[in-house]
């Protein structure tokens, strides 16, 4: 069967303002069927999505994909925690590093891969002080400024 080529991409612009990103990780996601449909029809937010560990195995809480307009009863929970897929040595690092003091998981980009599964970016981040927003504010308005001479 051959899918469009329709390009489903949710972003969370606030993770890169709110937080220092070290490091990324693409995941898979294990989604119910009316999730991966919700998605699709670009029905998901990223905005307070982060990662957390139970025992070896990383899940991402407060990933808001929105009901299936047309599910029935079998419909899913729109917060619920889903189990990111990672290799082995990814998920040990992402663990251990996590357990440093400072650093989380945050959740950057939802998107649909050319395999038709859901694909989420992760990112191992550090939070950013008060002075650090400023100086990222200023950063982007040297840019700009510069993009428009």
């Amino acid at each position: 069967m051959v899918r469009p080529k329709t390009r489903i991409e949710i972003k969370n612009k606030r993770a890169s303002f709110e937080y220092e990103l070290l490091e990324t990780f693409t995941a898979g996601v294990v989604l119910l069927g009316t999730e991966i449909k919700s998605i699709r029809a670009g029905k998901a937010s990223l905005v307070d999505a982060y990662g957390y560990f139970v025992g070896d195995e990383l899940f991402v809480k407060n990933m808001h994909i929105a009901e299936y307009w047309w599910g029935n009863l079998l419909n899913h929970d729109p917060r619920r925690d889903r189990k990111l897929l990672l290799n082995r040595r990814e998920l040990s690092k992402l663990h251990r590093r996590t357990k440093e003091k400072g650093l989380a998981i945050v959740a950057l980009r939802l998107y649909i891969a050319d395999n038709g599964y859901a694909k989420l970016d992760v990112a191992l981040a550090r939070g950013k002080k008060a002075y650090d927003k400023r100086e990222s504010i200023k950063e982007k308005d040297l840019r700009r400024e510069m993009e428009r001479r």
